[in-house]
C-alpha cells in the first residue's frame, strides 16, 4: 500500500471550472477502485476551512479499498508533508510547494504558452514558470488528450515518454424532463417557437463567442443564442459586442448557473454550439451528448478528438459554416437523430471510473521508477 497525496484545493469552488470538476470526479472515482492505496487530500490554507463542502469519499472496498484523510498543504507551514506521502499528484498543472519523493502532474492545456491573445502577459509568465517546473519535476505527466500531449512536446519540450493520455469522464445524465417542462424552460429564455442554441463556457476571448453570435445572427429570426458562463479574459469585448451590434438582440446571457440549472439547459436546448479556439479537452461536448443534445464544435485543438464522428465541425473563424451546421441539425430530423445516437454511444467511452483506473496505473508506474 502506498500513500498518495493529492492537491484537492480545487474541489472547493463556488463556480466550478473544468479543473474543479476534474478534481472532484477523479477523487470520487478513485474511491470506487479495489486498491489499497491511502490518499491524503491536501487543501491550501485559503480553502482548508471549507474542506467539509467536499466530504472525504467513502471507499467501496471497505478494509481492502482506498482510505482517505485530509491535510493542510501550505508553504512554510506543513513542511513535514513530503515525509507522509510516497507520491504527490498536482491536479492543476503547477508544482507542489514542497519536493516529494515522486510527483505526477496533470496538464489540462497550455494555451497561455501557445498564444498571447487568451490571457494577460503576467498570467502567461506565471503559468509558463509554474508549468515548466511542474513537468520538469514530475515522474509522469497526465494529459486529457493527445492534442495537449503534442502541445507539451512541441512548446514545452516534455519527453513524450513521460506523458500518459488519460481522457476525462462525464457524469451520467439526470432523469429526462417531460416535453412540457422542456418547452417551458426554452420558452422562458427565448420565447415561444424559437430555436435555442446553447453555448457553455466562460465569456472569454478563447471561447470565440463573437463568432458564435455572428453565426446565429445569420440564421432565420427564430434562432436565439443562450450564453452560459461567468466572465473571463476578454469578456468586456463580448459584452460590448452584444450591447452595440444588432446581433446582440438575438443573445441571452445567463452568467454562471448551478449544475442543476445547467442540466436543464442542456436538455431544453436544440443545439450546443462550442466554437472555442483552443481546448485541451472540451467537457461541454460530452456533457451535451450524454443528455441527447447534438453538437456543432470548432474543428481545431482537442475538440474533434473528443467529439469524434458524433458532432459536426466548422472552422472557428467561419461563422457561416457554423450557422449552416446548426441549421442542418435543427431542420434535418434524420441527421439530428443520427447525431444523438452517435453521441450517446460515444459518451459511454468516457467514464470517471476509467479516468481513475488510468490514473492509478500512472501512480503505480511512477512509484516503480
Amino acid at each position: 500500500m502506498s500513500t498518495i497525496a493529492i492537491d484537492a484545493t480545487y474541489t472547493i469552488d463556488p463556480q466550478p471550472s473544468g479543473v474543479a470538476t476534474y478534481s472532484r470526479r477523479l477523487i470520487e472515482a478513485l474511491a470506487t477502485l479495489p486498491v489499497a492505496h491511502r490518499y491524503l487530500l491536501c487543501y491550501r490554507l485559503s480553502r482548508f476551512p471549507q474542506r467539509q463542502e467536499f466530504l472525504r469519499p467513502v471507499a467501496a472496498g471497505g478494509e481492502t479499498g482506498p482510505r482517505f484523510s485530509t491535510r493542510l498543504y501550505q508553504d512554510m507551514v506543513t513542511f513535514w508533508l513530503p515525509w507522509q506521502a510516497d507520491l504527490f499528484h498536482s491536479l492543476a498543472q503547477r508544482p507542489p510547494a514542497f519536493r516529494f519523493k515522486k510527483e505526477v502532474v496533470t496538464v489540462h492545456d497550455v494555451f497561455p504558452i501557445t498564444s498571447r491573445d487568451y490571457s494577460t502577459l503576467e498570467f502567461q509568465r506565471k503559468f509558463s514558470t509554474l508549468l515548466r517546473e511542474a513537468v520538469g519535476r514530475a515522474a509522469r505527466v497526465i494529459t486529457p488528450s493527445h492534442y495537449t500531449a503534442d502541445q507539451l512536446v512541441e512548446h514545452v519540450g516534455v519527453e513524450r515518454e513521460k506523458i500518459r493520455v488519460t481522457p476525462e469522464g462525464v457524469d451520467p445524465p439526470e432523469p429526462r424532463m417531460s416535453e412540457d417542462e422542456l418547452a417551458s424552460v426554452r420558452e422562458a429564455l427565448v420565447g415561444p417557437g424559437k430555436v435555442m442554441v446553447l453555448s457553455v463556457g466562460l465569456l472569454q476571448t478563447r471561447k470565440n463567442l463573437i463568432s458564435a453570435i455572428r453565426a446565429v445572427a445569420s440564421l432565420p429570426e427564430r434562432y436565439r443564442l443562450v450564453l452560459v458562463g461567468g466572465n473571463g479574459y476578454g469578456s468586456e469585448a463580448v459584452h460590448e459586442f452584444i450591447r452595440k451590434d444588432p446581433a446582440g438582440a438575438r443573445v441571452v446571457t445567463l452568467g454562471h448557473v448551478t449544475a442543476k440549472r445547467l442540466a436543464e439547459l442542456y436538455q431544453a436546448a436544440n443545439v450546443l454550439l462550442f466554437p472555442s479556439l483552443e481546448e485541451g479537452f472540451g467537457l461541454p461536448v460530452l456533457e451535451a451528448m450524454t443528455r441527447g443534445l447534438p453538437v456543432v464544435a470548432a474543428s481545431t485543438s482537442a475538440l474533434p478528438e473528443v467529439g469524434g464522428d458524433a458532432a459536426l465541425y466548422a472552422e472557428p473563424h467561419d461563422p457561416q459554416g457554423m450557422a449552416e451546421n446548426v441549421q442542418r441539425i435543427v431542420e434535418d430530423e434524420a441527421l439530428r437523430r443520427s447525431l444523438i445516437e452517435r453521441g450517446l454511444a460515444r459518451v459511454r467511452e468516457f467514464t470517471w471510473r476509467r479516468t481513475a483506473e488510468l490514473t492509478c496505473a500512472v501512480y503505480d508506474e511512477a512509484l516503480a521508477l
